[in-house]
């Protein structure tokens, strides 16, 4: 049977037309290089080289058995490159779901600190709900998903990265203190995402507000309830994450940090057990504390 190293040194000899060049070339003696091409060509039962004491010429047949020589060695490398990237951090695809109260706010502040650290790396971002995501996590049809903390993730390894408290935003008209206790806020008066949404719970246990209390709307977007704060409809509550984009360029609302015990929420990485690269998650969890650190002035996760 033909083995790869013969084939290696065919294409060497190939290039080189010369026995004890090629030999150099492959860091091994002339004799063992003619050796190996010798017994390669008695398995074929054809000469793919003509050689004497001054040249080295490649016989017809030899060229056929070359070319496809070549495709072999291109598919053995590009399977070597595979393992090789495999062994790397970062290198291989990423599917990455990423839940809607933190997509839009998250994504801008640390995705061009990794595409300028890893350019190569191709990402796949998914959006959905905390629920879709670990289902697809667990399936396997994403490879992780960043999720709000607490949320039950049962058989799944989660990685937490970052920790922020809650603003209580409302018409500037309204409240002009910098923070504010739960038990001052309205919540008759309170606008909070619709079911589905960890966000909601998160500030409903943040407030220690029972889950049966009727609030003034509900909707599917921190976005959708900011302009509506904006227009005196109510009042909700937004993570630390989206105040710039959301509050500080909006002159018609004003904000109040949640004077309650926080962290009010995590964020973490989660992966199934099996996942096959935890060191790429434990990069993306640095890369993206870091990133976070730079851009907001986040509470850091304590360790």
């Amino acid at each position: 049977m033909i083995t790869v190293k013969q084939i290696h040194y065919a294409l060497m000899v190939e290039k080189k037309l010369h026995f004890k060049k090629a030999a150099d070339a492959c860091y091994i003696s002339p004799s063992t290089l003619s050796n190996a091409i010798s017994e390669m060509e008695s398995q074929l039962g054809f000469q793919v080289f003509e050689r004497t004491n001054k040249k080295v010429i490649v016989t017809n047949i030899g060229r056929i058995f070359l070319s496809k020589a070549k495709d072999i060695k291109s598919g053995i490398d590009e399977i070597n490159q595979l393992s090789d990237s495999q062994n790397k951090p970062l290198t291989l695809p990423i599917t990455l779901g990423i839940i809607p109260t933190i997509g839009p706010y998250f994504i801008p502040l640390v995705l061009p600190t990794l595409q300028k650290k890893f350019p190569n790396l191709k990402l796949k971002i998914i959006e959905a709900q905390s629920s879709a995501l670990v289902e697809k996590v667990n399936n396997g049809e994403i490879d992780m998903a960043i999720l709000a903390m607490p949320y039950k993730v049962d058989g799944l390894l989660s990685f937490k990265f970052w920790e922020e408290n809650f603003y209580y935003v409302t018409n500037i008209n309204n409240y002009r203190k910098d923070k504010i206790k739960a038990k001052d806020i309205d919540i008759s008066n309170l606008m909070l995402l619709d079911d589905g949404h960890c966000l909601k719970s998160h500030v409903l246990a943040a407030c220690k507000i029972e889950t049966n209390k009727q609030y003034a709307m509900e909707a599917s977007s921190l976005s959708t309830l900011t302009q509506l704060v904006a227009g005196g409809m109510g009042s909700t509550l937004v993570p630390h994450m989206a105040i710039d984009q959301l509050v500080s360029k909006n002159s018609l609302i004003d904000k109040a940090l949640l004077d309650e015990p926080g962290p009010h929420r995590e964020l973490a990485i989660v992966i199934r057990p099996s996942y096959s690269s935890i060191e790429s998650v434990e990069l993306l969890s640095e890369l993206f504390l870091s990133s976070l650190l730079k851009n907001t002035k986040g509470l850091k996760l304590k360790k």
